[in-house]
């Protein structure tokens, strides 16, 4: 649905993107990672058409991306902008109005998103009444009221407390079974795991790493698998796996094992069974992508 080829974004001598490609493929929630200042926000706004390129082009279904497309993307920036002054319901009646729905459609559609949310006693008061989440509530709604095929959300859970974060998840994976596309700007890694088929990381304006989040994940492992059993302390198998920690809790055992190069999950299991030991559980450590974000930030791996 949006491809970016080889974009590319200076301001005088400070670059902000250096030779950026990526496909955002259509009906998935794509994850935007990177440290502060690292070219994820001007990455958006090129394909918001805020900002122009300095190289490099975003092609919407094949072709240059227009500014009739751009009306039709959901986008909410990370820099929250209300019209403090305005009533609640006038403001999102205005924003509804601005991306191509009729009052009439409007007014339906906003009062459901009102109630869904909660904040259906607030449409006749100022927006300066309200809360900080209340706010970001109505943000969002105005973001996706208008049922945009692509959505693009910059820090979406920022500010809110658990409850809200995850009625704000769920309805951003709702409206993925709905078939948009959804493009995830956000420094929380456990709603990066949660919701996001694949990520791209852009570290000091370059793409860093991209693809699935399983894959990325797996392909930083160590090749740890943890090890719960009862019966007599296991001792290393050269060859086979290496012993980092093994926790003895009343006969229990919880293990850390180093699985050596080339052997399988079966393998390891087989010798640890032929041990005479009682296996309770068996699973290979994944890393979060929450470490392999330091690690490719710190070490500019």
């Amino acid at each position: 649905m949006i491809e970016v080829q080889h974009v590319s974004k200076s301001f005088g001598e400070k670059v902000a993107l250096s030779d950026v490609s990526l496909q955002f493929p259509e009906g998935k929630i794509f994850g935007l990672l990177g440290p502060n200042g690292a070219g994820k926000t001007t990455l958006i706004r090129i394909i918001n058409r805020i900002t122009i390129p300095s190289a490099g082009t975003v092609l919407m279904d094949g072709r240059p991306i227009t500014d009739e497309d751009v009306a039709k993307i959901g986008y909410l920036p990370e820099e929250r902008g209300l019209y403090r002054k305005m009533k609640v319901g006038d403001q999102a009646m205005y924003l509804a109005q601005l991306k191509g729905m009729s009052a009439r459609e409007a007014a339906v559609e906003l009062k459901k998103w009102f109630v869904k949310f909660g904040i259906q006693d607030w449409w006749g008061k100022k927006v300066e009444e309200l809360s900080k989440g209340m706010a970001q509530k109505l943000q969002f709604i105005t973001t996706v009221v208008h049922k945009p095929s692509l959505m693009i959300l910059d820090e979406p859970f920022s500010g809110f407390d658990p409850v809200n974060a995850e009625l704000i998840r769920q309805e951003i994976l709702r409206l993925k079974d709905e078939g948009a596309t959804v493009i995830l700007s956000t420094h929380n890694m456990e709603s990066v795991e949660e919701l996001c088929d694949e990520i791209a990381l852009i570290n000091a304006s370059r793409l860093v790493i991209t693809g699935g989040v399983d894959e990325i994940r797996r392909k930083y492992g160590n090749n740890h698998v943890e090890l719960v059993y009862t019966g007599s302390a296991l001792s290393s198998e050269e060859g086979c796996f290496s012993i980092l920690s093994d926790e003895d809790n009343a006969g229990r055992h919880t293990a850390v094992l180093a699985v050596g190069e080339g052997t399988s999950s079966n393998g390891v299991l087989q010798r640890v069974m032929a041990s005479g030991v009682t296996v309770n559980s068996f699973k290979e450590l994944i890393p979060r992508m929450n470490d392999i974000f330091i690690k490719l930030v710190t070490e500019g791996v």
